[in-house]
């Protein structure tokens, strides 16, 4: 999504520009197609109005259940559990992510399953696992390397990987 304007370092959040995704959102209006569904859905979310961002995740799934293949119910659900985390349901969301990581492993899908990982890992990043979150994010960058990932793609990961690496250095001296 081009509204991505980088990533905060510690909170490994999207850094939007509100203006533009507020625009946007209002241009998708009421659309009913997954695509537009799954983007309202990550545009609720990264503008805070997580109760709105969760009942369209929610039909989301249910369109990709009905009519969408079998990659896009992953999208939809791998969405649904990213903002299950941003409102603070921590094992429910790494609960979902383990499902989709594991089912687009299985299938061969690589990206699909490092788009997996890498919300697994912020998962576990949000929740102070950050051995666990470190481990999510090098085995989503690798994936991504093998999957010849973009540029900002890699790049993320390998914020993420570095804000886990500090955050556990600073959790074991504290501890």
């Amino acid at each position: 999504m081009s509204y991505i304007k980088g990533h905060d370092p510690e909170t490994l959040r999207e850094i939007i520009d509100v203006h533009e995704c507020t625009e946007r959102l209002a241009e998708l209006g009421d659309q009913r197609s997954l695509p537009a569904l799954l983007e309202r859905v990550w545009l609720l979310k990264v503008l805070g109005k997580l109760e709105d961002a969760l009942v369209i995740s929610e039909q989301s799934v249910r369109v990709a259940r009905m009519g969408g293949t079998r990659k896009d119910l992953l999208r939809a659900r791998i969405l649904h559990a990213s903002v299950l985390q941003f409102r603070g349901a921590y094992a429910a969301a790494h609960q979902e992510l383990t499902t989709c990581a594991e089912e687009a492993d299985g299938q061969g899908w690589t990206a699909l399953a490092a788009f997996a990982l890498q919300h697994r890992g912020k998962v576990s990043y949000d929740a102070g696992d950050y051995a666990d979150a470190r481990a999510d994010f090098k085995r989503a960058l690798f994936l991504r390397q093998e999957a010849g990932a973009p540029e900002d793609q890699l790049e993320s990961t390998l914020l993420a990987i570095e804000a886990a690496e500090r955050r556990r250095a600073s959790a074991s001296v504290a501890s």
